[in-house]
């Protein structure tokens, strides 16, 4: 289920991410090793995330995906090995929330999507998750909540 979508404007952001690009099928083997290499790094550097993790897409999913797994950070990072410093950038968006389990985003895409198509929006190619309530803050999938965000041209 997506909350009503919203308009909202972006402050750039620094971040640290490691960029994957990635056959469609190969999604969850490939996603979780990156996101416990990325919090591994960040503990080693004793730097804490100032905000949940995201997956910045570059372009819309063709057979492979062409994302950023990250957080945002304050403090200076070394980068190390696939962990590089990036920004989210400073941009409108349209947003929804979607409430459950990780299974069912690509439903959520297709009715945020649906919805924002008859508001006759402009996008640009790039688009964002930003997974705010997930396994680390509860164990029932139902509870989880995902903000889906696309660009504005």
């Amino acid at each position: 289920m997506n909350t009503t979508p919203t308009l909202a404007t972006m402050d750039e952001q620094v971040t640290a991410s490691i960029h994957l690009v990635i056959p469609r099928t190969e999604m969850q083997e490939e996603m979780d090793p990156a996101i416990v290499e990325l919090y591994s790094t960040l503990g080693t550097q004793g730097i804490e995330p100032k905000g949940p993790l995201f997956s910045f897409h570059h372009r819309m999913p063709t057979e492979t995906f062409d994302f950023e797994i990250g957080v945002p950070i304050d403090g200076a990072l070394q980068e190390t090995g696939r962990v590089k410093v990036s920004k989210l950038p400073a941009c409108r968006v349209v947003r929804t929330v979607y409430h459950g389990p990780y299974e069912g985003l690509g439903d959520a895409w297709q009715e945020f999507m649906t919805a924002v198509d008859e508001a006759s929006y402009e996008f640009g190619s790039t688009f964002w998750e930003r997974y705010v309530v997930g396994p680390a803050e509860t164990q029932d999938p139902s509870q989880f909540q995902t903000e889906l965000n696309r660009v504005l041209c």
